[in-house]
C-alpha cells in the first residue's frame, strides 16, 4: 500500500512518502515513490506516486523520455502547473489503458499522483491527480493533499496545518503523520522520503531518506508519543475526580 502527503504553506512545500509497495509478512518490496524534476533557477517539480507499480514506473519513465527527446510537450517547457498536471494526467490515462488492453487477469492498473512545484515566479502549487485523469488543487482551509492510507495521518494535519504554518513545523508534522500511519498499518513502511522546498528558491530543496532505525525519525516518534501521554494527563478531570474523598 502507500501513504504520501504534500503540504503547501506560505513559506514553501513539503513532500513525504513511504517506500513499501507490497504488504505482507513474506512479500515486501521497496521502491521510492518520490520523483524530482529540477532545472535550478527555472522550475522544480516533485511527483509522489501511489497505486500499480507498473503504471507509476511507466509514467515516470515516459516523463523522462519526453524530457530527453525534447518532445513538443514535456515538463521543461509546460507553461504552468495546470498544463503540467494535464500533461501528467494524459500520460497516466494512456499508460493505464495500454496495460489494461494487454491484461487477461483483470488486474487493477490504476495509479494516483500528487504533483507539486514551482515555475519561475509563479506561486508554488500542489495537485492530486486521480486515475481517471482529473485532478484537484489543495484548499485554503486544508492546504495539504494525501494519497493511499490517509485516515491514520489525517487528524494531525487537520489540527495543525495552516497556510501560515512555518515550513520546518509543517515538515515535522508530515513526519508525525507518516509515523502514525506506519504504526497503524503494516502495508506502509520505511524508508521514508522527506523533501522540504523553500518558496522561490527553484532548487532541489532539502531531501532526507530515513530508514527504520534512523535516529532523527526515532526522536520524532518518541517525542510525539511522550507528548501524547503528557497531553492526556493534562486533560480536564471528570467532576467526580475533583470531589474530595
Amino acid at each position: 500500500m502507500t501513504y504520501c502527503v504534500a503540504i503547501n504553506t506560505d513559506q514553501g512545500l513539503v513532500f513525504c512518502s513511504d517506500s513499501r509497495t507490497n504488504g505482507g509478512l513474506d512479500n515486501i518490496s521497496v521502491y521510492s515513490k518520490m520523483h524530482t524534476f529540477v532545472w535550478p533557477g527555472e522550475r522544480t517539480f516533485t511527483l509522489l506516486s501511489g497505486g500499480n507499480l507498473a503504471t507509476t514506473q511507466s509514467v515516470v519513465k515516459h516523463l523522462w523520455s519526453d524530457i530527453e527527446s525534447a518532445a513538443a510537450v514535456n515538463l521543461r517547457n509546460v507553461a504552468n502547473m495546470l498544463k503540467a498536471s494535464d500533461y501528467i494526467a494524459a500520460i497516466s490515462s494512456s499508460v493505464q489503458k495500454q496495460h489494461t488492453d494487454r491484461d487477461t487477469a483483470s488486474t487493477n492498473f490504476e495509479a494516483t499522483f500528487i504533483f507539486g512545484g514551482q515555475i519561475g515566479t509563479e506561486r508554488p502549487e500542489t495537485m492530486l491527480i486521480y486515475p481517471q485523469g482529473n485532478y484537484i488543487h489543495e484548499s485554503e482551509e486544508h492546504p495539504f493533499l494525501q494519497i493511499g492510507e490517509v485516515k491514520y495521518g489525517k487528524p494531525i494535519l487537520d489540527r495543525v496545518i495552516k497556510r501560515t504554518t512555518p515550513l520546518a513545523d509543517a515538515a515535522r508534522c508530515a513526519l508525525v503523520s507518516m509515523n502514525s500511519t506506519v504504526r497503524s498499518n503494516l502495508t506502509v513502511g520505511p524508508p521514508i522520503d522527506l523533501l522540504i522546498y523553500e518558496k522561490d528558491r527553484l532548487d532541489f530543496g532539502q531531501r532526507l531518506t530515513m530508514t527504520e532505525n534512523d535516529p532523527f525519525s526515532k526522536q520524532i516518534s518518541d517525542s510525539w508519543s511522550q507528548g501524547l501521554v503528557q497531553a492526556l494527563e493534562n486533560l480536564p478531570r471528570f467532576t467526580w475526580e475533583q470531589q474530595p474523598t
